[in-house]
């Protein structure tokens, strides 16, 4: 990968962490996930898995990026993840997706706090501790600035990393997950995009 690429990526992972995955209730972003209806200029139309279309103003310097699938062995102790998870009953934490960050993305959004991916989701930004192999799938030990957590990562959950993107892989019919900010008559101004790419949806 180029020194050019490297940059792109690790902007990309520290924008989107920095808008999509920190615990920020001030700036109340809001999370578009769905599939893409067109491209018109400057203006993305996406249909969202709640059944309505929305119009997205993409502002000429906002980035764009995808995701990369990775193998659950690629967690080792020491990476920085952001997971999203369920609560069970019985009050342990089952992922339902895991985000490696590159190094230099460590510490963006840190924490534990409520999600909107399910019922019960929470995310966590974290520091892996131990990875233990359970029965249910490897156990992940989570450290992060006040709190740790411990999350089971299930074999068929997805695994990705952040990978460049770019306007021109905005396609009808790809999947999207947009974090934006309301604007005036429904419509929205988007913060960070990451499209599908190469047949890898962005599970967040």
């Amino acid at each position: 990968m180029s020194i050019r690429m490297k940059l792109g990526v690790t902007l990309a992972a520290l924008t989107f962490a920095g808008v999509a995955l920190a615990q920020a209730p001030a700036a109340k972003p809001a999370r578009i996930r769905g599939d893409i209806v067109s491209l018109d200029g400057d203006v993305l139309k996406v249909h969202r898995r709640s059944g309505d279309t929305v119009s997205i103003e993409l502002k000429p310097t906002i980035a764009v990026s995808a995701v990369k699938a990775m193998q659950l062995s690629d967690i080792k102790p020491g990476s920085f993840v952001g997971t999203a998870a369920t609560t069970g009953t019985d009050g342990k934490l089952t992922a339902t997706e895991v985000v490696v960050f590159p190094e230099s993305a460590r510490g963006t959004g840190e924490g534990h706090y409520a999600w909107d991916l399910g019922p019960n989701s929470t995310m966590t930004n974290a520091n892996v501790d131990t990875v233990v192999q359970g029965t249910s799938g490897r156990n992940l030990k989570l450290s992060y600035k006040g709190g740790s957590n411990e999350v089971t990562v299930p074999p068929n959950v997805p695994i990705v990393t952040f990978t460049p993107a770019a306007r021109t892989d905005l396609t009808p019919g790809k999947q999207v997950f947009v974090v934006a900010t309301a604007a005036s008559q429904g419509a929205f101004v988007a913060q960070r995009v990451v499209v599908e790419k190469d047949g890898v949806a962005p599970p967040m």
